[in-house]
């Protein structure tokens, strides 16, 4: 019996994840800072003894050591790290103000170095485990508003294959998973705080990407579902992009 630690997990892909994993009867512990939502999934699950959520500020770093602290004596083990959580302010270079700067690392580097830390004790014990970086397009250099945001993405694809190079021995596996354009929950509120419409969010990227349309939440399903199985037992260090063609 599997089990399947997710930064995020209530809302977009991060709860596609979870529900697929609750299909193949893997255990799920998950997190966010809204207690409501993740009560809300445990409730409606039907599968209660499979799942555990955990509230927390991934600006807290003894937080995010209880998170793992906590799913650790509840289910015994984590056999795969799915790092989904992030958050992408909207700034370039010089507007970006130190605040800003701090924050984005914080949560989309900071904070899964640090679960990172105590993750893989836990798997070298066991000698086994998978770990899944969900990275952006925007890691080659990104757009011109997105700096920061560019930043960490481009340095987690460095922590995951160093992860992949050095903790290979103890049978650990290290992948990321680009991430393109996706209609996510808080893609769609920044578009309409913009005055933008879903529907003209999608049809503006049908013209940009080549593939003819963005992601939606369920496109990255079978990928991480494979780097979560064993039949990807000897992928480590790898890079798949899920981009619509879309390369930044």
């Amino acid at each position: 019996m599997k089990t399947v630690m997710i930064v995020g997990g209530t809302k977009g892909v991060g709860n596609e994840i979870l529900k697929s994993c609750l299909k193949k009867g893997y255990n799920v512990s998950f997190c966010d800072r809204n207690p409501d939502d993740g009560n809300e999934i445990i409730q409606s699950s039907q599968a209660e003894n499979k799942l555990y959520f955990h509230k927390v500020d991934l600006t807290s770093i003894d937080e995010i050591e209880n998170f793992f602290i906590q799913t650790i004596k509840r289910f015994k083990r984590i056999d795969a790290l799915v790092l989904y959580a992030g958050i992408t302010p909207i700034s370039s270079i010089v507007e970006t103000e130190e605040d800003v700067f701090d924050s984005v690392f914080n949560v989309n580097l900071k904070s899964p170095f640090f679960l990172i830390k105590h993750v893989l004790k836990s798997m070298m014990e066991f000698k086994t485990g998978s770990i899944i970086f969900f990275g952006s397009a925007h890691m080659d250099f990104g757009m011109k508003n997105r700096a920061a945001y560019a930043l960490t993405k481009s340095t987690l694809f460095t922590l995951s294959t160093h992860i992949a190079h050095h903790y290979a021995e103890f049978g650990i596996r290290s992948n990321y998973v680009v991430m393109g354009w996706t209609n996510t929950e808080g893609e769609i509120e920044l578009r309409e705080s913009e005055g933008m419409s879903e529907e003209e969010l999608k049809n503006k990227a049908a013209k940009i990407l080549p593939m003819g349309r963005m992601l939606n939440r369920f496109d990255p399903i079978p990928a991480v579902m494979h780097l979560i199985s064993d039949e990807s037992a000897m992928t480590t260090g790898s890079l798949i992009r899920i981009t619509a063609g879309q390369y930044i």
